[in-house]
């Protein structure tokens, strides 16, 4: 093997993983390693040795597999958004990793909101338990903060081991920590009014830029030659937006798995008084707004975990559509496109058949899907570029045309989609732009293109919609513009 790669690293919640991209968009290699986590209800930690630990053997292996003639041209780390350590002046840990779903710091979160309230306004947020900034505050009201101390998200954590010292972090990691995106600054007075000391806080670079070389004591243990340029990463929601192509303003990129997550690209920030939508800033200075639905597949597998799904499919592929109208949560709580915590799932009509069921749920999965667009839409999001699909639930034909179908557009399905792959784009961005490197790696598997004219559809998700209206569930006129519109 010889040529150029791009080494993306990807830092999860169950492994790590390493891809090594070559400039076209070919992997050249691949290596994973498991992590472990410590859970207690809504406690949730990891040691964050075990990171570097599991980067280097994953390092190790990509860089065995690709050999001496491979020129690694530079990396960059994406992580779960929300987890923080703090990091003495050695880049060693000084505390545990409180992960991305750790939900301890409610009060925090609160007094973050009435303090804080205006700025996030702005960006159409709110800051939860979750986030980092209400993690930080309850580390701080436990004490014991040496002097010296530095907040670092999960990915500044490996790239100070990478560099041999601490190095700036990104703005879309630093987004839950409460940086001012719109100004591109800390917002001095609510960490003040927060008691947040301003030192405690790393430097902050737009995504992509070079913040440092591999060190030679990384270099030793990984086998990543010393002076390889390491680039500020991006979340891991962000970095499977940039492998899906989505990274255009315009074009748009959903994701369904157990839930379903809709991210795009803008010129504009999007305001959203509903507050179920907010935005990360991309390395070319779009904004890449987003939001995350409790329906998706997890429907899919509640009410038909004991049935043949590949006889489902094939049946709900000769089947068309159903008049049922399904809206598929399983959990309680609604998150995108609006916001119910007391929303539940239900289905108007009666199936005549475990098969007729099944159509209604990946209608009903289709049509959320398309109220997500019309709502973004009329928050003034152009929807006009290209829609690529990834998740679980591109596996399923017949739900994957139900959506074409529904959506009025052609689905794109790229071959990768991982976050690690998304990593060694934005390092090979940085010798061009987003745009050149999407055109040029990101590979088109295949295409699936409308069949059925959407007033198949249309009774359906009119009633859908007015009966989530009825219910209050859905505030009136939040997604009143049909997608079609955009296109006629």
């Amino acid at each position: 093997m010889s040529g150029q790669a791009y080494l993306g690293i990807d830092l999860g919640t169950q492994s790590v993983r390493v891809l090594a991209v070559g400039p076209e968009g070919a992997v050249l290699a691949s290596s994973s390693q498991k992590l472990t986590s410590q859970r207690d209800g809504v406690r949730h930690e990891q040691d964050p040795q075990s990171w570097w630990t599991a980067t280097v053997t994953c390092l190790r292996a990509v860089m065995a597999a690709l050999g001496a003639t491979v020129e690694v041209k530079g990396i960059a780390v994406d992580a779960t958004s929300g987890t923080i350590l703090l990091m003495d002046s050695q880049s060693r840990p000084l505390t545990a990793a409180l992960m991305y779903d750790d939900g301890r710091a409610t009060s925090e979160a609160q007094e973050a909101n009435e303090r804080g309230g205006d700025l996030w306004r702005q960006m159409s947020y709110r800051m939860q338990p979750s986030w980092a900034l209400p993690k930080l505050m309850r580390l701080l009201r436990q004490g014991n903060v040496p002097v010296g101390a530095r907040l670092v998200h999960q990915n500044d954590f490996v790239n100070a081991r990478l560099t041999g010292r601490a190095t700036a972090t990104d703005s879309s990691h630093a987004l839950k920590t409460g940086y001012d995106l719109i100004r591109g600054e800390w917002p001095t007075a609510v960490m003040e009014s927060l008691r947040v000391p301003m030192e405690l806080l790393p430097e902050v670079v737009r995504p992509g830029t070079r913040i440092g070389e591999v060190g030679s004591e990384a270099a030793e243990q990984t086998g990543v030659p010393a002076g390889v340029p390491i680039y500020a990463g991006m979340t891991d929601g962000c970095a499977a937006q940039i492998a899906s192509g989505a990274t255009e303003a315009g074009s748009w990129n959903t994701v369904i798995g157990t839930t379903l997550v809709v991210k795009g690209a803008t010129r504009e920030l999007l305001h959203d008084p509903q507050g179920v939508v907010y935005s990360h800033r991309s390395a070319d200075g779009l904004w890449l707004p987003g939001g995350a639905s409790s329906t998706g597949a997890a429907a899919i597998a509640a009410e038909f975990a004991t049935d043949d799904l590949e006889r489902l499919n094939h049946a709900a592929e000769r089947a068309g559509p159903t008049d049922l109208v399904v809206y598929p949560l399983v959990s309680k709580g609604e998150r995108f496109p609006f916001a119910a915590s007391e929303a539940v799932g239900f289905m108007l009509g009666e199936p005549a058949s475990v098969e007729e069921r099944y159509v209604g749920v990946l209608q009903g999965i289709a049509m959320i899907e398309r109220m997500s667009f019309d709502m973004l839409r009329g928050l003034g999001a152009s929807t006009d570029g290209r829609f690529t699909i990834s998740g679980g639930a591109v596996k399923s034909d017949a739900l994957n045309q139900m959506r074409a179908d529904i959506l009025e557009r052609d689905l794109l399905v790229p071959e990768v989609t991982e976050g690690a792959f998304g990593m060694a784009m934005l390092a090979a961005a940085s010798e061009s732009s987003m745009a050149e490197v999407t055109a040029r790696m990101v590979r088109i598997a295949r295409t699936i293109r409308p069949k059925r004219d959407f007033s198949e559809y249309a009774e359906q998700y009119a009633a859908l919609r007015s009966e989530l209206e009825n219910r209050g569930w859905l505030p009136l006129g939040s997604a009143a513009a049909p997608l079609a519109e955009a296109h006629a």
